[in-house]
């Protein structure tokens, strides 16, 4: 007589099945958070930061193929893409249809309304009734779309695809959401870093410029008796008449300067 308490050899399987995934799924959202911790610290670039990221998505998620994460200016209805980088180039090819061809799709739903979205057939989707068709034409039938939030704020988005139906369960969301907050951190530190940079060569270019442009006002002071206020009005005027730096004209009265003074030295 079999004791129907007892759980079947086929049930056994089936749960120790699942505690051998849940303990790989836990082992690849761990490695990519400890991935996304080395980030800034390598000093790599923003759009090199967020290919890693996109990268480490894929690993941290079940079921993904390929990811992009995507920065976004939230203050614009159209051109909302500041810079974006995938994973693998059909995720390029998708991003393309998403933001330039179609301006539809599961980022811009993840971004604007701060929520979790995905799709397990796109080709049938009616959130998406343009985007997600094309793109199970391509043979890419899930999507699973994330905001990147940090303090209130929405930087982006990440998004992962997956070429067979119903690729992402609750499971992968859950593990997609436990990866997406250390993401937007890693993101955000990134973008500090990067504008750090830029602001810090601006202010050097700012430095090796300044001696040339003194020369230029002492040369216009010199030539017409003006004042340094009014040399450098001068010297701005004539930049943006001309459409180009400020550096440049000081530059050029610089050295027209210098090609005068030598000729009339050279002169017998």
């Amino acid at each position: 007589m079999t004791d129907t308490d007892e759980p079947s050899a086929t049930t056994r399987a089936v749960e120790d099945l699942s505690d051998e995934r849940a303990a790989a799924d836990a082992g690849d959202l761990q490695a990519g958070l400890s991935e996304l911790a080395s980030l800034v610290i390598g000093g790599e670039g923003l759009s090199e930061v967020l290919a890693h990221v996109a990268t480490f998505a894929v690993r941290a998620i079940p079921g993904a193929d390929g990811a992009g994460v995507t920065l976004l200016r939230m203050d614009r209805t159209d051109h909302m893409v500041q810079i974006l980088a995938a994973s693998h180039p059909f995720v390029a090819e998708i991003d393309e249809i998403q933001y330039t061809a179609l301006n539809e799709g599961p980022c811009i739903t993840a971004a604007l309304e701060r929520r979790t979205v995905r799709s397990g057939s796109l080709g049938g989707e009616k959130m998406w009734p343009r985007f997600g068709p094309r793109v199970g034409r391509m043979g890419v039938h899930s999507a699973l779309s994330l905001p990147l939030q940090l303090s209130g704020q929405v930087l982006g988005a990440i998004n992962v695809y997956a070429r067979e139906k119903d690729a992402f369960d609750d499971h992968a969301a859950e593990l997609a959401e436990l990866f997406a907050t250390p993401a937007a951190v890693a993101v955000h530190n990134a973008q500090i870093l990067a504008h750090a940079q830029a602001l810090a060569a601006q202010l050097q270019g700012a430095l090796s410029s300044r001696p040339v442009i003194d020369q230029a006002i002492g040369i216009l002071r010199q030539r017409s008796g003006a004042t340094a206020e009014e040399a450098f009005a001068k010297l701005r005027a004539m930049s943006q008449a001309d459409h180009v730096k400020l550096v440049e004209v000081a530059e050029k009265i610089v050295n027209e300067a210098v090609s005068r003074a030598r000729a009339r030295h050279v002169q017998p």
